[in-house]
């Protein structure tokens, strides 16, 4: 059988695609894979799909705060250090241009690119000027530095890295690090926490996660609405994993996004090509989670009377009212059911063996309305942006992780293991 290709989409200004450049060559080796390296001009990306070229500094406060913890896990996990440049993103056009000049062909490229990441995420190096870019050059052997230099405003390589970022946008990608397996468009992958997905395209079996010492005492919030296909994910993945030890936290996913300033449906802000791969992460996910998952004809849902059903339930209390959770969660997210509607609702409570034709009536009661704006107020508090959301409360002190494709670093952090919660 004829190896399988792998195009690599990165630029050195990406923290993510610094972590997964220092994993890739290993993935390619292991799955025997054919490795095409390509630089890419990531502001290149951003114009094309019309996204701020500073996009750390134009989210809300709270998800800059998680980003930023969540780049240095990435990195603790693969043990690397990592530094935010004062002035990032610096300028890194010449030194995308030396990799092309140097050639992806060349023994030297490898090391290049490795002394680049360095030099801007470890070692603090200007590689937008000329003295940063000759010293970390001067750093590899075998790079003759002043015949590179000289040809950074050669046209044909100026073209070269027009043409492959022109073609990362092509292939759909909107960020680094891009992943493409032998050109197909559904095998397109975007992410250093996806490679284990990239991995499995290419017929390896990726390393399971590397636990830390059990601690079985240790809280973990879970923060979810059933509006949210990666809280259903994330919700049933915890269910299998965690079970009784979560603390099932209901809340309004658009009242958390008002006060923290968030588009009422995220998704629809996003590019159309973004658009596309979130779909076909979502179903990647849902089949490497085991669960059945089938995007609704009605979207968005309105979650409010779930919501309160789920509060007066109990789900943290009783194992009915968790298997309820679970319950609506599937009826909207893979069975396409209405779960605005009280007949609905009412029936998926019997169905867990409860009351439903109480527990609808009960969620008009003012109390129980109210319990529903202080869990959302609450959830806020802790510094919630999104669903679904792990809060850790670790002898360090509560550690948030949001989304689905968190739990694992979750898991990590309730068992101790810094790497989950490295000092920034």
């Amino acid at each position: 059988m004829a190896a399988k290709s792998l195009r690599f989409y990165f630029d050195i200004t990406c923290p993510y695609a610094y972590v997964a450049s220092t994993k890739v060559e290993a993935l390619a080796e292991r799955t025997h894979a054919t490795l095409e390296p390509r630089p890419i001009l990531l502001g290149g990306l951003f114009r094309a799909h019309a996204t701020p070229q500073k996009l750390f500094a134009t989210l809300p406060p709270a998800k800059a705060r998680h980003n930023f913890a969540d780049m240095h896990r990435q990195a603790a996990l693969a043990g690397l250090r990592l530094e935010m440049p004062a002035n990032h993103p610096l300028r890194s056009v010449e030194a995308l241009r030396a990799l092309l000049i140097v050639g992806v062909e060349s023994p030297t490229f490898w090391p290049l690119v490795h002394a680049l990441y360095r030099a801007y995420w470890v070692e603090g190096v200007d590689i937008s000027t000329p003295e940063g870019l000759r010293h970390v050059l001067a750093s590899v052997p075998g790079i003759e530095v002043e015949a590179v230099l000289a040809r950074l405003d050669d046209p044909a390589i100026k073209q070269d890295l027009r043409e492959r970022t022109d073609e990362a946008i092509a292939a759909g990608l909107f960020g680094v690090p891009g992943f493409v397996v032998d050109d197909h468009d559904d095998q397109l992958y975007w992410g250093a926490d996806r490679m284990d997905q990239v991995e499995r395209a290419l017929g390896g079996d990726p390393p399971k996660p590397t636990l830390g010492p059990a601690d079985a005492t240790t809280p973990i919030d879970l923060w979810f609405d059933y509006s949210s296909p990666f809280a259903y994910l994330g919700c049933h993945m915890a269910e299998a994993r965690l079970g009784e030890r979560v603390r099932w936290r209901p809340m309004l996913l658009g009242a958390v996004f008002k006060q923290v300033g968030t588009a009422d449906v995220p998704m629809f802000e996003q590019s159309a090509a973004k658009r596309k791969l979130t779909a076909a992460d979502l179903h990647r996910q849902a089949a490497d989670a085991g669960a059945p998952f089938s995007f609704p004809s009605r979207f968005p849902m309105n979650s409010v009377l779930a919501l309160r059903v789920t509060l007066l339930a109990g789900a943290h209390e009783s194992a009915a009212g968790r298997q309820l959770v679970h319950r609506i969660f599937r009826a909207y997210w893979a069975e396409d059911r209405d779960i605005a509607n009280p007949e609905v609702i009412r029936e998926l409570c019997d169905a867990c063996g409860l009351d439903g034709a109480a527990l609808v009536a009960g969620a008009s009661d003012p109390a129980i309305k109210d319990a529903l704006r202080r869990s959302t107020d609450e959830a806020v508090q802790a510094g919630v942006f999104g669903a679904p959301t792990f809060v850790v409360h670790t002898d360090a002190g509560p550690k948030l992780f949001w989304g689905a494709d968190r739990l694992e670093l979750a898991l990590l952090a309730a068992r101790g293991d810094r790497r989950a919660y490295p000092e920034v």
